[in-house]
């Protein structure tokens, strides 16, 4: 898949201003030691400035002088009339310096644009670009773009997913939190659905593709930043919304004061004083800093000019996993039958689940951990594709497996269990009994609550949205504001719609979903 991060113009664009800045601060520092520290010749003096002025002014004049034939008046073309004004007074000097700021200037924001962008990079960078596909015994690695519909592909451990599909052999697990925001790994047997952009677990997957490659999930998500990108409003200086009145201002209040002073130095004087230099400098490097602080925190901006806007924004949309939570399951219940207490099913369920490597192993062996219950070893261990975790453990039959697998094997009825509740969970089987049922969350961050709430104080936020597929019970205990549901997204007007949010329409933040734990893949 061909992937354009940057138009060819604003690259070349950024060459240019950098070439021009570097010259003229070469030919600036050229002068000043041929001027100071060597005794030469005053024609030889300028030679640097010359230099800088046609190769690096010229240039800048010329795009200057095309912003006002399209009656765009900004700061820049003050700075420019400043050049050419100095020029012709003979202040060569003068002249570089302005055109070192205007240059200089001008590749810094054009560099927190790019900089900004690097998260389209990224994703173009993890875009697979070949696939296995296997025909009878054999396996060939092939371009992604020849795949077709029905090809039967082999996913191996740790690789992303090249296509849409359906599983037809193997068994595993996959990290599709990059797609859908999910935090849980999902479990993926023959029959079981892939998407593209996922991330294979320590299994092999042997899929079958449904989608072609530009159709998946992966590529329309890349279109869709794409998109995002080409239409990405410029960053707009203070001085630039105010150049209407401002530069033709500034270049009157020269002439007057020249005639008034019989003097034309004053006239080249006053618009130097008047370019706004600082703010040719000043406003890009804040904008770096701004993004380079945000980037070290996890926090992408996508386009620098959303910082000029910020302060105008009355309405914030949240993701919930990842942002609002920690992204992980944790244990957030156990539910008990009443001869088994809390800690038997901890470590019994901690016995079989240290030798496992499904995604909800971890949280159970840390809550048996924290009850100061000891990992015995346990025997006779199985972890069939679809059928749970099996064991012996102290001379008991042990088995953790799911709601869905364990009603539809017959062993135990719907309404013997405890009801389901939001995020995962997993049951409990002690000698063909049940015994208890784990329940999993995606636990919110401590300072969450806190944090949405100081938000209307603070900056005039009236309203948090928090994209989210749970149930509102779950969704509310992720911060301190009410959520909306997940079929619910905010249009471009500010009223609210009734459709469903997908990752491809959002790029990200992409919406979350709820779901039972229907079986437990083998590692």
């Amino acid at each position: 898949m061909r992937t354009v991060t940057q138009p060819r113009l604003r690259r070349t664009s950024i060459e240019l201003d950098s070439v021009i800045a570097a010259l003229a601060t070469l030919a600036i520092a050229a002068h000043l030691i041929l001027r100071c520290a060597v005794e030469t010749a005053p024609t030889l003096t300028l030679a640097p400035l010359y230099a800088a002025l046609i190769l690096g002014g010229a240039p800048l004049i010329w795009t200057l002088a095309r912003k006002l034939i399209a009656r765009d008046f900004g700061s820049d073309l003050l700075a420019g009339v400043a050049i050419v004004s100095a020029a012709i007074m003979q202040e060569y000097l003068v002249a570089c310096i302005v055109v070192l700021m205007l240059s200089g200037g001008a590749a810094l924001e054009q560099y927190a644009a790019r900089s900004a962008s690097s998260v389209l990079s990224a994703l173009a960078k993890r875009t697979p670009q070949i696939a296995h596909r296997r025909k009878e015994a054999e396996t060939e690695d092939v371009p992604l773009d020849v795949v077709e519909i029905g090809d039967t592909l082999v996913v191996l451990p740790h690789e992303i997913c090249p296509v849409d599909g359906e599983v037809v052999d193997g068994a595993g697990s996959m990290d599709e939190s990059y797609l859908t925001g999910e935090p849980f790994h999902i479990s993926k047997t023959p029959g079981a659905q892939v998407l593209s952009g996922a991330v294979n677990g320590d299994g092999v997957l042997v899929i079958r593709a449904e989608k072609l490659a530009i159709d998946s999930r992966y590529s329309r998500i890349m279109r869709v930043m794409q998109e995002s990108e080409r239409a990405r409003p410029h960053l707009r200086r203070v001085a630039d919304r105010l150049g209407a009145w401002y530069t033709p201002l500034a270049i009157l209040m020269a002439a007057v004061a020249a005639l008034l002073s019989g003097d034309v130095h004053r006239f080249v004087a006053v618009l130097v004083i008047a370019t706004p230099c600082p703010l040719l400098i000043a406003i890009p490097v804040a904008v770096i800093g701004a993004i380079s602080l945000a980037a070290r925190r996890g926090i992408i901006i996508k386009s620098p000019a959303i910082l000029e806007q910020v302060d105008r924004c009355h309405t914030l949309i949240f993701d919930k996993t990842g942002t609002l939570t920690y992204g992980t399951p944790t244990l957030s219940d156990v539910v008990t039958t009443a001869d088994t207490s809390r800690k038997q099913a901890l470590r019994f369920a901690g016995a079989l689940e240290q030798y496992s490597k499904h995604p909800l192993s971890a949280p159970i062996l840390a809550a048996a951990k924290n009850a100061g219950m000891p990992i015995v070893p346990a025997s006779e261990i199985g972890e069939r594709p679809g059928e749970g975790l099996r064991g012996t453990v102290e001379g008991h039959s042990v088995q953790i497996t799911g709601r869905t697998k364990a009603i539809a094997g017959g062993q135990i009825k719907t309404d013997e269990l405890p009801p389901m509740r939001p995020g995962l969970e997993c049951l409990l089987f002690l000698d063909g009994a049940f015994a208890a049922s784990f329940y999993f969350l995606d636990e919110p961050r401590i300072e969450g609550k806190a944090f949405v709430e100081h938000l209307g104080p603070k900056h005039n936020v009236d309203k948090v949205v928090l994209l989210s597929g749970d149930r509102e019970p779950e969704s509310s205990k992720s911060c301190g504001a009410r959520p909306r549901s997940a079929t619910r997204c905010l249009s471009a007007t500010g009223s609210t719609t009734r459709r469903r949010c997908s990752p491809q329409r959002w790029a990200w933040p992409s919406v979350t979903a709820a779901t039972s734990l229907p079986n437990r893949p083998a590692p």
